[in-house]
Parts: structure tokens; C-alpha cells; sequence
């Protein structure tokens, strides 16, 4: 039993929500891309990796701030596990993100690593508390659809458009993963691009980035657009509306049904 407590406390201390998303999708690029099961499995682990190394040296640069603030939801500031536990198993998937991403081609190594991997890193020791703390996340998602392309056997790099729509997407991320730990944040020092914005900027900010992203991928390709798409960009309108014109929980809400349907038009198109 202990164990299993213990094995639990260290997976919600890698920030699984994050890990799976962009997991998540990476598996559909590599779908969209074309990738072989094989070809795509190895990419989506490596990224995975990398993403566990991120969530963990998070939570253990943190855990000072987190306990300062009395968060609940943070296993290594509460002592549900140890912070040697978690920086051995930030250790171990740390040579393994290395050892797939290498798998997957020198190419798409090098840009997943000094582009997603490092971005992340970058933000957890320090970027996240500066005016551009928005940068890691526009490279790191603007990258992501360069690592599953130079995965593939042929190496191609993709379109400007998609790596516009990735950025875009993830800077809409960072704004709508701040919203909640304003307060938090500013208590422990901590004035990153959201926190200048302000709460009450942000509600609308977040969504109007997003919906950009929506405009890159529908217009961005050179083939036409079909009917789906001008209809994924109506309801990612219609959804911005929302945010802007909703009050409580409704904006942030709003905000992530559009970066669900940019996800699924980018991986569509």
C-alpha cells in the first residue's frame, strides 16, 4: 500500500495533465504525419520522456514557493514523496528521453532537445518569472511539429504554417495555465507575462491567441479549406464570444474547448 501511495504521489508530481496533453499530441501529429506504428510510438515515447523530466524538476524547483503557499496539490511540497525519489526518476527519464530521441534521427534529437526539452527546463529555472516567460512555450509547441516530421524516415521539416500555429497554441497554454495560480504567484514573487497582464485581461487575452491560432491553421495551408475547417474556425469564434462575454468559470472553460478544436483542426490539416 505504501508503495502504491508513494508511486502515486510521484506520478501527480510530473504534472500529468501536461504530460499527457502534449503526449497526446504528439501522437496525433505522428498519425497526421504519417508515421509508422513503430516510427510513432518512439517519437510520442521520447517526448513523453521529456515531458516527465520537465513536470519532475518542476515540482522539485518549486517546492519551497509551493509550500510557502500551502498548495495541496503538490506531492513533493506536502512530503508525499521525497525529493530524492523524484530526482532519481527525473534522472532515469531524463537518459531516456535522450536515448529516444536519438532513436528517432540526430535532427529530430537536436530540436526536440535544445528546443522542447530545454524550453521547459529554461522556464522552471527561471523564465517562468520573467516578461518572457511566454517564450519557452511558443518554441517548445512551435518545435513539436519539427520532431515528428524529422522522425520519418525522409526527414522533412514542416510547413511555416503549422510551426506559426504551434507557437501560437502554446502561448495561449501559458496564459491559460497561469490563470488559476495568479495569486499564488504573486505572493512568492513570481511576475511572469500573465501576471502583468492581470486576471481580468487574461479572461479575454488567452482566448484571442488561441482563436489566432485557429485563423493559422485554416488559412495557412496552401490547399483550400474544406467545410469542417471553416466550420472548426466559426465555432472557435463563437467560443472566443464566450470567453470574453462569460464571467467565473465560463472564459477558462470557453479557452480550452478552442485549443481542443485548434488541436484537432492542426492534426486534420
Amino acid at each position: 500500500m505504501a508503495t502504491a501511495t508513494a508511486l502515486g504521489a510521484l506520478l501527480r508530481a510530473s504534472h500529468p495533465g501536461p504530460t499527457v496533453a502534449v503526449t497526446a499530441l504528439t501522437a496525433l501529429l505522428g498519425v497526421g504525419a504519417g508515421h509508422s506504428l513503430r516510427t510513432g510510438a518512439l517519437v510520442t515515447a521520447a517526448v513523453a520522456a521529456g515531458q516527465l523530466t520537465i513536470g519532475w524538476s518542476n515540482d522539485l524547483i518549486d517546492a519551497g514557493r509551493d509550500r510557502q503557499v500551502g498548495r495541496h496539490d503538490k506531492p513533493v511540497a506536502r512530503g508525499e514523496v521525497s525529493a530524492r525519489v523524484v530526482r532519481w526518476a527525473c534522472g532515469v527519464a531524463g537518459v531516456v528521453c535522450v536515448g529516444l530521441s536519438i532513436a528517432c534521427g540526430l535532427a529530430s534529437a537536436a530540436v526536440h532537445l535544445a528546443l522542447g526539452v530545454a524550453s521547459g527546463w529554461g522556464y522552471n529555472l527561471g523564465l517562468k518569472r520573467t516578461l518572457w516567460s511566454a517564450v519557452p512555450y511558443a518554441v517548445a509547441f512551435g518545435s513539436l511539429p519539427a520532431v515528428v516530421s524529422l522522425a520519418l524516415p525522409e526527414h522533412r521539416l514542416p510547413p511555416a504554417w503549422m510551426v506559426a500555429a504551434g507557437a501560437l497554441l502554446g502561448v495561449g497554454a501559458h496564459l491559460l495555465n497561469a490563470l488559476p495560480d495568479l495569486s499564488d504567484d504573486l505572493e512568492t514573487g513570481v511576475r511572469g507575462l500573465p501576471h502583468r497582464i492581470g486576471a481580468r485581461h487574461l479572461r479575454w487575452s488567452a482566448p484571442v491567441v488561441l482563436l489566432a491560432a485557429s485563423v493559422v491553421t485554416v488559412l495557412g495551408p496552401a490547399a483550400t479549406a474544406g467545410g469542417w475547417a471553416w466550420g472548426a474556425l466559426l465555432l472557435c469564434l463563437a467560443l472566443c464570444g464566450v470567453a470574453v462575454a462569460g464571467r467565473g468559470r465560463v472564459p477558462f472553460a470557453a479557452a480550452v474547448g478552442i485549443a481542443a478544436v485548434d488541436v484537432a483542426t492542426l492534426v486534420l490539416r
